[in-house]
């Protein structure tokens, strides 16, 4: 561990020694370990490695880092080669010992590298595989350089160099007015413009504390940008809300984490113990007046508290509910003091603008959407993972050119945006750029970054019903409307999805969903409609077909459907051993037949039959 680095000129000679101290000789294997790829077996990599290390030859010249995610996690385990950039999907432990060897030699191993599905062909670096080549990442792409439990890995890429900058600058006023030009919008879902706030922020005086909380209580199914963030380059949040107290004037920190991130708390705990013990954190920070203090709260998993009210209320030890607004958190916010809010993925991107300015930050995206956004790619298609994208990309380069289109013959029919809260956005609407004010006009939202891909066999009112039952659950339950609201609306999709349902129920569907909108008092509310109206709006006539003619063209709805086998049948019986109630018989050999008294469709014999014998009818 470091000295204390106790003014500015120590901190910067250190930084320097540092990068000084690299050794150019040894070429670094760089292991993906972030949740997904321990997940997927990273660490018996990790032990492998290790082990190979003991060799003295492969010691002397290849390093070993242990990082946070990637991105690509549907390769994972995968390690990256480096600084040719090599990189290697799903790596096996009894490849470990062959590819030491390579990278010591610094040879490329073309049967490991990953294959273009179309063309055949092998691509060795990372950048030019079609996942990376599209992306422009500025976030995601520093997770490969640092090592998150050794603050000496961030300082040597440059990390706390903003908050130097900051500081031998000496001017608070600088620094909002540059965040404010750089066109920054919070990227927690509502994108207010981060500058604003820290403006309003900054001219409450006269109180005794000002909170700066980091709000990772991430709650969107299928989302986990903020957690990669957080498990990847924890003292990049720590920098960036230093940066923001130095600004406004804060005094306290608050990082609001949701306890199922049991990776991403460790790691930010053990990034604040040595931001304390350095000197960047605390009294005199890097010998200066400035002093700051950030500590963790960890959050229940409420998604009520990814509102900003309610994160407040759990903070102070209450029932995670909002309250009304204004006062607005800026001005009374915890414990009645002023309190600024912004997400993981805002914070992560104000030393990046402090560093390269606002006017070149601002190059990236668009004139109303500023810089890059990361997104969690999942769902229905070839290439799931965490892609970092500039503001007004569309959303077809990124399902098509990064995340490689459907999965095994399908056909792409929507993507989800936004989380629960998002709406869906048809395929015929692919063109359309991300951006906060182009999606909002389609009908649906930036949210924090979660997009789900849904293919043809993706019943649209089937996700309807499935998100509108988690905002019903994760209601508070404070507003009559949104309690009572988001009930009545699921209990309508349900009845359409079991076969119950009637015409007329879709106008009461609409009225219900933007009364809702119209009467709630948080974002929870007033954006849980979004799944309804968006779905009805682009998808009525799949609505219709469930309710007039009793079909579900997806094949999803249990009630709406019935299985049978058709004359491509081979008679393998592959179908019959899948089936859990014995509702299959057939000779071997001959064409086979369903029970429909015992089949209770569960399309295990659909998924097991390789001969599309098996049909929804």
């Amino acid at each position: 561990m470091t000295p204390p680095l106790n003014s500015l000129e120590v901190f910067k000679t250190f930084q320097q020694h540092l990068a000084n101290g690299r050794k150019a000789d040894h070429r670094t294997i760089v292991v993906s370990a972030g949740a997904c790829g321990l997940a997927s077996g990273a660490q018996k990599l990790i032990e492998a490695l290790q082990a190979e290390m003991h060799d003295e030859d492969s010691a002397a010249r290849v390093a070993v880092r242990v990082t946070g995610c990637h991105g690509f996690c549907e390769l994972e385990p995968s390690l990256l080669v480096e600084p040719e950039g090599t990189f290697y999907p799903r790596v096996a432990v009894k490849q470990v010992s062959r590819l030491v060897k390579a990278v010591a030699c610094g040879e490329v191993i073309n049967d490991l590298l990953w294959t273009d599905p179309d063309t055949g062909k092998s691509v060795a670096r990372m950048e030019d595989l079609p996942f990376y080549s599209k992306q422009v990442r500025k976030i995601m792409g520093r997770n490969e350089k640092i090592d998150p439990v050794r603050v000496e890995s961030y300082i040597e890429n440059g990390g706390y160099a903003a908050l130097v900058k900051v500081l031998e600058r000496g001017d608070p006023g600088w620094v909002v007015e540059e965040v404010a030009r750089s066109g920054l919008r919070g990227r927690g879902g509502a994108g207010f413009p981060t500058g604003v706030k820290w403006r309003l922020l900054a001219k409450q005086s006269g109180r005794e504390h000002k909170f700066l909380v980091c709000n990772a209580d991430e709650g969107d199914p299928g989302a986990y940008m903020d957690r990669s963030i957080l498990e990847g380059n924890p003292h990049c949040i720590l920098e960036g809300m230093l940066i923001g107290a130095y600004a406004t004037g804060a005094t306290q920190g608050i990082l609001y984490i949701r306890n199922e991130y049991p990776l991403a708390i460790a790691h930010v705990r053990t990034a604040l113990e040595q931001a304390y013990e350095q000197g960047v954190l605390g009294n005199h920070i890097l010998g200066t007046e400035f002093c700051f203090d950030i500590q963790i709260v960890q959050g229940a998993g409420a998604f009520v508290c990814g509102e900003e009210t309610a994160l407040i209320r759990s903070i102070e030890g209450k029932m995670g509910e909002p309250r009304q607004r204004p006062p607005f958190p800026i001005e009374q916010g915890i414990h009645g003091e002023p309190t600024g809010i912004n997400n993981v993925e805002t914070w992560a991107n104000i030393p990046l603008i402090i560093l390269e300015g606002a006017e070149n930050y601002a190059g990236t995206g668009t004139s109303g959407s500023a810089g890059t956004k990361v997104f969690s790619l999942v769902g229905k298609i070839k290439n799931t993972g965490l892609v970092e994208v500039p503001m007004g990309i569309t959303i077809r380069e990124i399902v098509y050119d990064i995340g490689g289109g459907a999965v095994d013959g399908a056909s792409i029919k929507a993507v989800q945006t936004g989380g629960p809260s998002g709406g869906c956005i048809p395929v015929s609407r692919f063109d359309l750029p991300i951006d906060y004010d182009s999606l909002a006009k389609a009908g649906s939202i930036m949210g924090s970054g979660g997009m789900i891909v849904m293919d043809n066999h993706t019943c649209i009112v089937d996700v309807a019903k499935y998100f509108m039952g988690f905002l019903k659950d994760e209601s508070c339950g404070k507003c009559y409307t949104c309690r009572k609201g988001t009930q009545r609306m699921y209990e309508i999709l349900e009845d359409i999805t079991e076969g119950r349902g009637r015409k007329e129920q879709l106008e009461l569907l609409e009225e219900l969903a933007l009364v809702v909108k119209d009467t709630t008092m948080c974002g929870l509310g007033q954006t849980a409609a979004n799944p309804v109206l968006s779905t009805l709006r682009y998808f009525r006539e799949e609505y219709l077909e469930h309710i007039k003619n009793g079909q579900c063209p997806a094949g999803v709805c249990k009630a709406l459907i019935s299985y049978s086998i058709n004359e491509h049948c081979t008679g393998c019986g592959v179908c019959a051993s899948n089936c859990p109630t014995e509702a299959i018989a057939g000779e071997r050999k001959e064409r086979h037949s369903i029970d429909a008294s015992k089949c209770i469709k569960c399309g295990n014999c659909r998924s097991a039959c390789k001969f599309n014998a098996v049909e929804v009818v």
